[in-house]
């Protein structure tokens, strides 16, 4: 048996690092109960979302023994299409279990749901709506746009990824319970190259335990994305180290959308001296950009990190504490509808340049004129132009 399996929690003492998460869960489940009795309309789904490691199936399996409850399981390979969905979970929730108390439904890593979805997430949106039992769903990623109307329907949890300190401690119990002597280094290693993720820490410490020369063994980094929010945090929040000049490689966005989240969200940190250092900097970081592009001097990339990594975070006096929301940034909303009209006035284009034997850049040149031709609506029809073309037309 793996240590992973070995020492997986039973209760919630034996949880560690993620206290305010399981207190929040125990809410959930409390007022989830206390719906059924008093007819209130709670939220029917909790998302525990985090970094791989984190413990989020192990805490919802935690909580069915706690509260002595039967628990089925889905993964995303069960949510590709509509039919999987009613034919397996729709049961589960219309169910009464046979031995236990009652029933806890999981739905595993739904954000690695196929993205050709053929109405799975739907129907599970809809069976949460009718389900009589808790649904606790987990995600390592939940901001992905197609999971949007899920995030609506449910209680989000964060569980934050586990302490240097926190993995070391609960490697030297596992070694403790298996009689078996590693050296302070060796621990430290593992636990600073897991990055919080404490199943990787502790599938290294077994593997470390059955070396005879345990100075030959380098655990591996994980490289781990980690979304905008918690990197806004770190740089908002925690005191400027050097682990903050690499920060954004690990965010899955590109420096320009980087760059307009941390714009939106400073006043939400900074104010005074710090909002004005705050703002300079990213000006800074805005210069170097520009000069990169137009004169190629590409090695002018790690001043861009450093202004908007740490520079930004050095900006405050001192480490904050407390939750922020942070929004997303309005000016892309601004860009994604230009582009959008945009798009809508070339595909017209593209047609009617198509009909009528014309290149495409005259199209859009005499588009002013194009318009007026296009109100009648027989030539409209003959140029097939969709509910959505004909509506930008009217409104333009």
């Amino acid at each position: 048996m793996t240590w992973v399996e070995k020492y997986r929690p039973n209760i919630f003492e034996d949880i560690k690092g993620q206290d305010e998460a399981i207190e929040k869960i125990k809410n959930f489940i409390e007022e989830f109960n206390l719906s059924k009795i008093t007819g209130k309309n709670y939220k029917k789904a909790l998302i525990l979302h985090g970094s791989p490691g984190v413990g989020k199936t192990t805490i919802t399996h935690v909580m069915a023994k706690e509260i002595n409850s039967e628990i089925f399981e889905l993964n995303a390979s069960d949510l590709r299409n509509r039919d999987k969905i009613n034919n397996t979970l729709k049961p589960a929730i219309e169910q009464i279990s046979l031995v236990k108390k009652s029933k806890l439904i999981l739905v595993d890593e739904v954000d690695g749901i196929s993205i050709v979805d053929r109405g799975g997430l739907d129907a599970l949106l809809q069976l949460i709506d009718s389900s009589y039992y808790p649904i606790i769903i987990t995600a390592n990623n939940i901001w992905d746009k197609r999971l949007s109307s899920l995030r609506k329907k449910a209680e989000m949890v964060k569980l934050k990824e586990l302490s240097y300190n926190t993995i070391k401690n609960v490697m030297n119990d596992i070694l403790k319970k298996e009689n078996i002597q590693i050296d302070e280094d060796s621990l430290k290693r593992i636990a600073i190259k897991a990055r919080g993720d404490l199943r990787a820490a502790i599938n290294d410490l077994q593997t470390l335990s059955k070396l005879k020369d345990v100075s030959s063994f380098t655990p591996d980094e994980r490289n781990k994305e980690i979304d905008i929010f918690n990197a806004l945090r770190m740089i908002f929040k925690d005191r400027p180290t050097n682990e903050l000049l690499n920060l954004f490689d690990s965010v899955n966005l590109s420096i320009d959308e980087i760059i307009l989240w941390v714009e939106e969200n400073i006043p939400s940190e900074y104010n005074g001296v710090e909002l004005a250092r705050a703002y300079d900097l990213l000006s800074k970081t805005d210069v170097f950009r520009g000069r990169i592009h137009k004169q190629q001097y590409w090695r002018f990339l790690i001043y861009e990190n450093i202004f908007l990594s740490y520079g930004i975070a050095s900006s405050k006096k001192n480490f904050r504490t407390g939750f922020t929301g942070y929004k997303r940034p309005s000016r892309i909303l601004k860009i994604w509808l230009h582009n959008q009209k945009t798009a809508k006035k070339k595909s017209i284009a593209q047609k009617y340049a198509k009909y009528v034997h014309v290149g495409e850049k005259r199209a859009l040149h005499e588009f002013p004129l194009i318009k007026n031709i296009l109100r009648n609506e027989n030539i409209r029809k003959e140029l097939k132009l969709s509910d959505e073309e004909t509506e930008y037309l009217k409104n333009n």
